[in-house]
């Protein structure tokens, strides 16, 4: 992963602020700057340099959004392994760099950022890091746009909670309307909450308090937590998460944080490395997609030729879940994270960059047939003429929720993509 994002970074990339459409397969003209897309129109790019970042390596991304007398300002959390950028998604496209909030303590290739209200929580593999809550009405200042600020950890974090093992975690995981925050992947894994699901309370951001942990089925990668309204009717108005615990896919019953319950536990056809997923839709919760980070690495099961396979879960009956099919990707490369918005899979696949994919028909068809790729945008075109690599390289993560319709992409070794569904 480093070799990759320093060979990026000797391709003198330069900020793009002007629109560059996708026109015929390619959006821009300038050896470097040229990206192979479908349907995805370039707004803008910024450098990780141009963002404050000495690193110069991305990783997470997450939004908020601002809404004050009907208008709606859009900001973008970006993750380096030097800390936190934070920019506004103008209108046009365009961003402005508003500042930035470094690590807690060292750098670390991982960092995660999730929202809850107007506070963002930033969590980082980095030893003694903690969670950073950083109040986002901070960045409503309008002077910010002209002259960026460099946040102090000391004076300008709401509150800094410290209390997981060692002070580091993997993921951030949020949900929302319960004011939960949970940390994921923690340090060390032989604690007695096992780098499980680490609850924090946030109802008061300014002071978060434990709320207990999930470790019966030990280290947890990633996960998505909600409040159950599908059809499994024993577990309705209950709060689930939806893990991915690196050899299985486990689903919680965490009503009482202090006091979690395994509903079921899932290995699957060709798991190597259960990562990260999303249920197709929130209101429902009847099927989920999956990504596995190392099956297209090892060449196992469906991915035995490396290219991307998003698995696909009905989870009707929670406590069995049943794995229907999968979708394959048209180029070889590693998925990471995915999110769902409206029918459309928005996933963040490494090399391959963001591919959407309409997966709104996975009622009527679950084996994925009829799934397909209706837009992408590939921020790593070094592996393009090979058709693509099994490579930890090229894009980190996507936010896909702004109701602007922009998309924010985050890449690792370039900086920060905005691009949107042409017209």
């Amino acid at each position: 992963m480093q070799a990759d994002r320093a060979a990026g970074s000797q391709l003198g990339l330069h900020a793009i602020t002007e629109y560059t459409p996708c026109v015929g397969g390619y959006a821009g003209t300038e050896e470097g700057s040229t990206f192979a897309c479908n349907n995805l129109d370039l707004y803008s790019f910024t450098p990780h340099a141009d963002l404050g970042s000495e690193t110069e390596f991305g990783n997470d991304i997450w939004g908020w959004t601002h809404t004050e007398a009907g208008v709606a300002r859009e900001f973008a959390l970006v993750g380096e392994s030097d800390g936190t950028a934070f920019v506004e998604v103008l209108p046009t496209g365009k961003v402005a760099y508003l500042g930035r909030l470094a690590t807690q303590t060292v750098k670390s290739t991982w960092r995660d950022i999730k929202v809850i209200g107007d506070h963002a929580y930033i969590g980082s593999e980095a030893l003694g890091h903690g969670i950073q809550v950083f109040d986002l009405t901070k960045l409503l200042d309008t002077s910010l746009s002209a002259q960026p600020k460099v946040f102090s950890i000391e004076t300008d974090l709401a509150a800094h909670y410290d209390s997981l093992p060692l002070g580091a975690s993997h993921n951030i995981v949020a949900h929302e309307t319960k004011n939960l925050i949970i940390a994921v992947g923690s340090i060390p894994r032989n604690h007695s909450c096992a780098a499980g699901l680490i609850f924090v309370d946030v109802t008061d951001p300014t002071s978060p308090t434990s709320a207990g942990c999930a470790g019966a089925d030990g280290y947890v990668h990633d996960a998505q937590c909600l409040t159950y309204y599908g059809p499994h009717t024993a577990y309705v108005g209950t709060d689930v998460c939806y893990a991915f615990n690196e050899d299985s896919f486990t689903i919680y019953n965490i009503t009482t944080p202090t006091a979690p319950e395994i509903i079921s536990t899932t290995p699957y056809y060709g798991v190597s490395y259960s990562h990260q997923g999303w249920v197709v839709d929130e209101r429902d919760q009847a099927y989920l997609l999956l990504d596995d980070e190392l099956d297209e690495v090892y060449q196992r099961g469906w991915a035995n030729d490396s290219h991307t396979v998003t698995y696909i879960w009905d989870i009707k009956d929670l406590g069995k879940p049943v794995l229907t099919g999968h979708y394959s990707s048209p180029v070889k490369s590693i998925d990471h994270n995915l999110y769902v918005h409206n029918g459309l899979a928005y996933e963040s696949n490494y090399g391959s960059g963001l591919r959407v994919v309409d997966v709104s028909s996975v009622a009527k068809d679950p084996t994925g047939g009829a799934f397909s790729e209706v837009a992408f945008f590939d921020v790593h075109p070094e592996d393009d003429d090979v058709g693509g690599e099994a490579t930890f390289t090229g894009s980190w993560s996507v936010y896909p929720y702004f109701a602007s319709g922009y998309i924010v992409v985050n890449s690792i070794e370039r900086g920060l993509f905005v691009v949107k569904m042409a017209a």
